[in-house]
């Protein structure tokens, strides 16, 4: 394996956790921050967040600088990203297709392991009601917002009884047409961890990719509520 293969597979292994990706987007978006920092933004214990930093900072996506301080005790690190990846809402989620599409083009997990993965992101990208239970077209209207904030412009619709949602444009499009194998597994568990986050008994079904050149359709069905 190359050094640039081990690159892209530290990187890959350290993004796949959405806790990770949580910590670079927040330094991406202050600049610089120690772990107690850090900690106190992601909800995590202090040392949990340490581990994390050194898997970032092993797979090159962060750097640490020890800061000086008058005050006794341990010494201040803080931490900062070195690399850019972007503005928007969803660049964690970006980001991690990316880099994943990269490296399973070349050493190809299966789509099991992606609608995993996928499942892992949706479950973290949304956020159920601390209390209240929502109602199944509450579920799928959260859904549907989520996939409008990772770059699609979603519309649910009806195919006789069972609801789908019209997935266009693909944020991805141009790897999701040379790599469809790698996106649309990811896409599927996407959908899948929201909804199951969200207790829904609504089911994605299937995820059906270029039903027209700019449009991928989602199938969902019932199912038993988790």
């Amino acid at each position: 394996m190359s050094s640039t293969d081990e690159r892209a597979l530290r990187r890959h292994r350290a993004l796949a956790d959405p806790s990770r990706a949580q910590i670079l987007a927040e330094l991406e978006d202050t600049g610089q921050l120690d772990a107690r920092q850090l900690a106190e933004r992601v909800g995590l214990h202090v040392n949990t967040v340490r581990v994390h930093l050194s898997v970032l900072t092993e797979a090159g996506l962060v750097e640490s600088e020890t800061l000086r301080t008058r005050a006794r005790g341990r010494p201040r690190i803080a931490y900062r990203p070195t690399i850019d990846v972007g503005d928007e809402g969803s660049r964690r989620y970006r980001l991690l297709a990316e880099i994943l599409t990269a490296l399973v083009a070349r050493f190809g997990p299966g789509a099991a392991e992606l609608e995993e993965i996928g499942e892992a992101w949706g479950r973290y990208f949304v956020e159920a009601p601390p209390s209240a239970r929502l109602t199944d077209d509450e579920a799928v209207a959260k859904l549907v917002e989520l996939l409008a904030d990772v770059g699609f412009e979603p519309q649910l619709a009806r195919d006789g009884e069972r609801k789908k949602i019209l997935m266009r444009p693909c944020p991805f499009l141009e790897l999701a047409r040379s790599h469809q194998e790698i996106i649309c597994p990811i896409h599927l568990g996407l959908m899948r961890g929201a909804l199951t986050e969200l207790g829904a008994a609504t089911r994605a079904t299937a995820l059906e990719p270029f039903v027209r050149p700019d449009l991928c359709v989602a199938r969902l069905a019932a199912g038993t509520a988790a």
